[in-house]
């Protein structure tokens, strides 16, 4: 074996995952090698969160604009300059890269990082193949994170479709959108189409959107979005998709009845699959389920040399929880005997206007493990900040055990990602409910509802 071959360390996956690893092992001053088969990065600043949040604010300040009289700011006619809205991503992804991608990659080179553009599969489990080319690690960590889950629906792939790597860079916005999915993904991707002028239909097989959080925050987001204008149809299945003439025909069908709906553009947003396909994990001895691979407390998988991170290896598909998760594995991969990742208090955020947040339990899982809790709110229409800005959506609920400590937060409110950040920080630590009681908040914040809520429980 070539000894320039040989790597410490080898890391699959250039995203959230393996990236806070590679550069914290090489300036260990180990020699590692990062495979990334399609941009540094991974979805996050390329498809995911940081474009689509970009987007999201874009819409969020032509939506204030327009609603500008309600201020006393009389407004002109607004309109969206998509070329410029696109050229605007462009711009934050490049100040998130750190340059353009050559410069990423040159300061990799000058970190003694040894990048390899390519698809990655096992050999044997100390081996991989990367564009015809054999690297020996002692250490592997998979990161190679999920991809767009596209089922089998007939016609969908002749009629052409959309997932959020497509959607972010359409040449042209369509006047009718489909939105297929309420979940994160497609709550956010309907919000931001609309407020940009795009006439959005959201579509979902369930009963309401965002099943995973709290369903009296989530109905009422629903609303919000209702609103504005969006169309949320529940209790829809996509059966069907075929050209028209008048765009593509969707055939929903459920319960013995049959729909017909016409758009411009279908948005798939049904949730991610563990992008493993290529990597021939059973050569090297990995175990896999259907969410991905099969880690233990420290994220090691079934062979001892070789870990996993970040959307493949955790409940909480996140780019923070893979950040995370990166940085703990980089001294726990050379550690003899390492603590477990510590996982508790991880938060969710739906990155609607109102944000939807949450972390811990919810009432439905509290209920089902039997566990007795009280809660604790706040509505913002009675917080003085959210008064000023007229933002007075939604309210704070926590939820807390007999004992005084915090089994759950819920936050639907503009800015809950941020507003959420005090409540992870007291259950990470077990502080208890009094914790937030006696705080004392600036005024007029709206960091305020948690201290209310709280209190209402006195």
């Amino acid at each position: 074996m070539n000894p320039q071959e040989q790597y410490d360390l080898i890391v699959i996956g250039g995203g959230a995952g393996g990236s806070a690893c590679t550069q914290m092992v090489a300036d260990a001053g180990y020699r590692v090698a990062q495979i990334e088969r399609d941009h540094l990065g991974g979805t996050c600043l390329n498809y995911g969160c940081d474009p689509t949040k970009t987007l999201l604010h874009i819409g969020q300040q032509l939506h204030q604009a327009v609603r500008a009289e309600r201020y006393g700011l009389p407004h002109k006619q607004w309109g969206v300059d998509w070329a410029a809205v696109r050229q605007r991503v462009d711009e934050v992804q490049r100040e998130m890269r750190g340059g353009e991608p050559e410069e990423a990659r040159r300061r990799m080179r000058h970190d003694g990082i040894d990048l390899v553009m390519g698809e990655a599969s096992f050999v044997s489990p100390h081996e991989i193949a990367v564009n015809g080319q054999r690297l020996y690690g002692q250490r592997f960590l998979i990161a190679t994170g999920q991809e767009p889950l596209v089922p089998a629906i007939p016609g969908l792939s002749d009629t052409g479709f959309l997932t959020n790597r497509e959607a972010i860079y359409l040449s042209e916005l369509p006047a009718r959108l489909a939105v297929i999915g309420s979940g994160p993904l497609g709550t956010e991707f309907a919000q931001l189409f609309q407020r940009l002028g795009v006439a959005v239909t959201l579509f979902d097989e369930g009963d309401k959107i965002l099943p995973k959080d709290d369903p009296e925050l989530a109905s009422a987001l629903a609303q919000c979005l209702s609103d504005e204008g969006i169309d949320i149809r529940t209790g829809r299945r996509l059966k069907a998709v075929q050209p028209s003439s008048a765009g593509k025909e969707l055939l929903f069908g459920q319960d013995n009845n049959e729909e017909r709906f016409l758009c411009d553009e279908l948005l798939l947003a049904l949730g991610r699959r563990p992008a493993l396909q290529a990597l021939q994990l059973p050569v090297a001895g990995v175990d896999t389920n259907k969410e991905g691979i099969v880690v233990d407390g420290t994220l090691r998988t079934s062979v001892p040399h070789i870990w996993a991170a970040g959307d493949i290896a955790t409940d909480y598909p996140f780019t923070h929880t893979a950040v995370a998760q990166s940085q703990y594995l980089a001294e726990a991969i050379f550690a003899e005997d390492p603590p477990p990742f510590d996982n508790r208090a991880i938060p969710w955020v739906t990155y609607t206007d109102p944000a939807l947040a949450h972390v811990g339990q919810t009432e439905q899982e509290l209920q089902e493990a039997g566990v007795e809790y009280r809660v604790a709110q706040a509505h913002f229409s009675d917080i003085p900040r959210a008064q000023i800005t007229g933002e007075t959506a939604g309210q704070v609920k926590l939820l807390v055990g007999n004992d005084g400590q915090l089994l759950g937060g819920h936050i639907l409110a503009s800015g809950a990602g941020d507003l959420i950040a005090p409540i992870v920080l007291a259950m990470r630590n077990d502080l208890p409910i009094s914790a937030l009681q006696s705080v004392i908040f600036p005024y007029p914040t709206l960091v305020q509802a948690l201290r209310q809520a709280a209190r209402s429980l006195l």
